[in-house]
C-alpha cells in the first residue's frame, strides 16, 4: 500500500462519510487475522499502518519474562534489553515481523473491509432516513410477489408489503405504482427491512394530511379515525379556528378533496364527522349518516345508548352492524343502538334532540 490508498481513504471519507481513521482501524483489526491464518501463528501480533505514507508493519508482541516459556509469546530479559536496555520484566516488546510478500495480503484485506464498511455505512444512512419516515406515507414501485408478500422498489431499498396488509380484492402487478404506511422499519443484518401496509388507519389519516392543506397546516386536526379496510372509514375532524368548517375542509370544493383519497383506495367509503367535546353529540355524529334522536350517556360503564327513527335503525346499525361498530371504535364508547318504538317499549316515549347534534355529518361514497 501507498499515498494513493490514504487518498483513496480520504477520498471515501468525503463522499461517504466513513471516517478514514476508522477505516484504517477496521483494516489493521482485519490485518492481524489474516497474518495469523496466513502465516499458520499464533503470535500476538499488532498491525500499523501509517497514516500519511500507508506503509504497512507488522509488530509481534512479546512480554518479557524471567523464564521463558513460550518463544512466540515471550522474551527474556536479556534478549529484550539487547533491543533497549530500559525494558523491565512483564512490559511489552515489539519486534517487527512484516513478512516480505504481505503487501498482496494486506491490499485483498484492505479492499474486503473497505467495500463492508461502505455497505454498512449505507445501509445505516437507509435505515436513518427510513425511520424518520415510520408511520408516513411512501410511494414505489412494485417489483415481484411471492405467496406471502409483494416486494416494493422505494428507490434505495426494497419494503415488504404482506398479502394480508392489502385490502380486498386489491391486485398489483409488475410495475405498478403504489401508495403505502410504512408500519415499521427494522435494522437487520442483511440491512434494513421496511414494512408496508394498505390497510392501517395511518394510512387514511396520512392520505387527507397530504390532499386537505387546512390539516397540514394545522388548522383542522384529525381527531380520531376507525376503518374497515376496502368497506368504510370514519374520521373525526375538530377545528382550532371557529371560522374554519373542519368538516367542508375534508371534503373540499364539489367533494374534489376526499374523492381522491377514495379514489386511493379504491372506491372505500368514508364518513367525515364533527368531533366534539359533548360525548352525546359526538356518538351521535359518528353515526353518520343515520339520524339520531337522543343519546344517553353511561359514564361508568363507558357506554351510550343511542335512539333513532325506526326507519334509521338498519342504517345506524350497518351492514353486519359496520356502521355501528365504526363508531364504537371512532369515540371509544359503546353504543346500544334502539329504534324509537323499542324505546318507548322498554324506556317510555324519547326526549328528542335537536337537528344540529347530527347537522355537521357528512357520508361521502
Amino acid at each position: 500500500m501507498n499515498t494513493d490508498f490514504i487518498e483513496a481513504l480520504h477520498e471515501i471519507e468525503t463522499t461517504k462519510g466513513i471516517s478514514k481513521d476508522i477505516l484504517i482501524e477496521a483494516i489493521e483489526a482485519a490485518l492481524i487475522s489474516s497474518y495469523k491464518r496466513n502465516f499458520n501463528t499464533a503470535q500476538n501480533v499488532r498491525v500499523d499502518i501509517n497514516r500519511h505514507t500507508g506503509v504497512i508493519r507488522v509488530y509481534a508482541r512479546k512480554t518479557v519474562s524471567e523464564e521463558v516459556l513460550d518463544p512466540r509469546l515471550e522474551i527474556s530479559l536479556e534478549a529484550a534489553r539487547e533491543i533497549n536496555g530500559n525494558f523491565q520484566l512483564d512490559d511489552i516488546v515489539e519486534i517487527e515481523v512484516t513478512p516480505r510478500d504481505f503487501g498482496r495480503i494486506a491490499a485483498q484485506t484492505a479492499k474486503q473491509v473497505v467495500t463492508q464498511r461502505i455497505r454498512e455505512a449505507e445501509r445505516g444512512l437507509i435505515y436513518n432516513a427510513f425511520i424518520e419516515k415510520e408511520e408516513d406515507i411512501v410511494t414505489g414501485i412494485v417489483q415481484r410477489q411471492d405467496t406471502r408478500s409483494i416486494y416494493v422498489d422505494l428507490g434505495k431499498v426494497e419494503a415488504v408489503l404482506p398479502l394480508n396488509e392489502l385490502m380486498p380484492n386489491e391486485k398489483f402487478k409488475h410495475n405498478d405504482r403504489i401508495k403505502a404506511y410504512i408500519t415499521k422499519v427494522e435494522n437487520t443484518t442483511k440491512g434494513p427491512q421496511i414494512f408496508l401496509s394498505r390497510t392501517h388507519p395511518g394510512l387514511l389519516k396520512r392520505l387527507f394530511e397530504l390532499e386537505v392543506p387546512e390539516i397540514f397546516d394545522g388548522v383542522v386536526e384529525i381527531r380520531s379515525v376507525a376503518r374497515e379496510a376496502g368497506f368504510r372509514s370514519k374520521i373525526a375532524v375538530h377545528s382550532r379556528n371557529s371560522e374554519v368548517d373542519p368538516v367542508g375542509s375534508c371534503v373540499g370544493p364539489k367533494g374534489m378533496r376526499v374523492q381522491t383519497i377514495v379514489n386511493e383506495l379504491k372506491g372505500e367509503k368514508i364518513d367525515i364527522v364533527r368531533w366534539s367535546e359533548s360525548v352525546e353529540e359526538y356518538v351521535a355524529n359518528a353515526l353518520s349518516p343515520s339520524k339520531v334522536l337522543e343519546v344517553n350517556v353511561f359514564e361508568s360503564e363507558k357506554m351510550s345508548r343511542v335512539i333513532v327513527p325506526d326507519y334509521q335503525l338498519s342504517l345506524a346499525i350497518g351492514i353486519k352492524g359496520q356502521n355501528a361498530r365504526l363508531a364504537a371504535k371512532l369515540t371509544g364508547w359503546k353504543i346500544d343502538i334502539k329504534s324509537e318504538t323499542q324505546a318507548e317499549q322498554e324506556y317510555g316515549r324519547p326526549k328528542a334532540i335537536t337537528e344540529e347534534m347530527h347537522q355537521d355529518s357528512v357520508s361521502i361514497d
